[in-house]
């Protein structure tokens, strides 16, 4: 059984704003779906991921994931023959029939699509706009909230939950002068899944009495029911992270959990803030998935100096329960062995692309502010050369300048001792510019079994002149036990990272 990292999913594969499911013995991941080098947000059609739920005693839980194709495209809805709304973050739930029914929101249309199918990898068709009793489609009438990331929740007395809300208002010009940008918002629909049964409710204001100070609602709704309560887990208006709140009801009463992660690691010891991220932060948005008594959270990552090209990633989380039996989960630390059930071999061959945290000498940045391609011009960062969708992609880390490093956790390194560390660099492309003049300089792995500070395991000499890829290696020695890896560049230039590997030395 070979190891899962994060990202979890391919190289070239780009579904951020992930809601995992189990149905029958399989995880199902439905996202949007972002296309490599694109201007915008989810350019592409929904596509759908699974994988196998291994037996209990397993090393992990979740098996290789496998692709299950393309499962709705944004031209199905008849408001959208021309394909030239987009297909934002979606939710899956099974109605009292049985099927699978699919929600999506078109961009910032203020419309809320709904899709049916009889299996959870469809595919789906089109089934209707939800609306109210006398055919308005939501979203219409004055005073309406603003339809947009889905959250579905069908309870265990039947009665359907829809929630949604997005924090920032969008202009007049596209809403045809709306309101109802106050916060997330809840109403029931009927068993026919579509139809709106209550009036719409604001369970999660953006401030004021009811909102969640320092962690205020911002997008990203998304609801689970675990042993009677109800965890609603959602992006913060920090934006880099999702937090859960909790309660006894799915109508109301909801008490602030905390964060469950951060794509910049912020909030955990010595990140106070995003001044101090350990990665290049922007929006995230993800859902929380329970197998047995192991809980885990996904979420995605940023890449390509953009928010247009994020990544699947999943953490498992660590969790107490109340006398009341109410769950509490700790913020998890973004890793690259996510859903591996344990720290990666300190022996193999690894993709550059796998690292968690990502830093210049001067610290990191957000990819959503700004101009960030200018911005953050001398900063390492994640691309890739190939077109979006080719099979043969290859993702990689780009413009490694001095004081740049990558991290990698974790490791079980066992008994430590002799080894020798290889790795896989050329000279860098700044901007779409390849150079000649190379990198030229040292790259520096070192491990931290406790902070972020530790022994140096191998300099390696790096002198890239030009587009081929080349890998060099020196000899090492590792620490014993479970640790972080750490690779950073000291030199002139620039390098590209793209593999690195260790082996006993014998």
């Amino acid at each position: 059984m070979g190891q899962l990292f994060n990202p979890y999913l391919p190289c070239g594969e780009y579904i951020p704003d992930g809601e995992p499911y189990v149905f029958g013995n399989r995880v199902y991941v439905y996202g949007s779906h972002d296309r490599f080098g694109a201007p915008m947000f989810c350019m592409n059609d929904y596509a759908c991921w699974s994988a196998p739920i291994l037996p209990a005693g397993s090393a992990r839980r979740i098996g290789e994931w496998r692709y299950e194709g393309v499962i709705y495209r944004k031209n199905q809805d008849p408001r959208n023959r021309l394909g030239l709304r987009l297909l934002f973050a979606p939710d899956v739930a099974v109605g009292p029939d049985g099927r699978y029914y699919l929600y999506y929101a078109f961009d910032f249309m203020g419309v809320m699509g709904v899709a049916v199918a009889d299996d959870p990898a469809g595919p789906y068709e089109y089934y209707g706009h939800v609306h109210y009793p006398d055919g308005t489609v939501w979203g219409r009438r004055k005073g309406d909230s603003f339809p947009f990331d889905p959250g579905v929740l069908v309870d265990d007395d039947g009665r359907i939950y829809l929630y949604s809300g997005f924090y920032t208002p969008v202009p007049a010009i596209v809403t045809g002068g709306r309101r109802g940008f106050d916060g997330g918002y809840m109403l029931e629909l009927e068993p026919d899944m579509v139809t709106i049964a209550t009036p719409e409710k604001l369970l999660f204001p953006k401030q004021g009495p009811g909102s969640f100070p320092g962690h205020e609602f911002f997008e990203a709704s998304s609801m689970r029911k675990y042993d009677g309560k109800y965890y609603f887990v959602y992006s913060s208006r920090l934006n880099h992270e999702l937090c859960y709140a909790v309660s006894d009801r799915p109508d109301g009463g909801f008490r602030y959990g905390g964060t469950l992660v951060s794509n910049g690691d912020v909030g955990l010891p010595g990140v106070p803030d995003e001044r101090h991220a350990r990665n290049y932060t922007g929006n995230t948005h993800g859902g929380m998935l329970r197998i047995d008594d192991e809980f885990y959270i996904f979420y995605h990552r940023q890449t390509n100096r953009s928010s247009y090209a994020r990544q699947a990633c999943a953490e498992q989380l660590r969790w107490t329960r109340d006398q009341d039996g109410t769950l509490r989960f700790e913020q998890a630390e973004m890793t690259s062995c996510g859903l591996n059930g344990g720290p990666l071999s300190g022996r193999g061959e690894y993709e550059a692309r796998i690292a968690c945290n990502l830093w210049s000498k001067d610290g990191t940045g957000r990819y959503d502010t700004g101009k960030p391609r200018r911005d953050l011009a001398a900063h390492p960062y994640l691309t890739q050369d190939e077109r979006d969708g080719d099979p043969n992609a290859c993702q990689y880390i780009a413009n490694m300048r001095d004081g740049a490093t990558a991290g990698y956790k974790y490791f079980d390194f066992g008994s430590g001792g002799d080894v020798t560390v290889s790795v896989t660099v050329r000279a860098h492309h700044g901007d779409g510019v390849r150079t000649d003049a190379g990198a030229h300089g040292e790259l520096e792995f070192r491990t931290a079994t406790s902070g972020e500070d530790g022994a140096t395991v191998a300099r390696i000499r790096v002198d890239a002149d030009g587009r081929d890829w080349t890998t060099v290696h020196a000899d090492g020695t590792l620490p014993d036990g479970v640790g972080a890896l750490y690779a950073a560049y000291h030199g002139d230039g620039a390098a590209d990272l793209l593999a690195f590997a260790i082996a006993d030395r014998g």
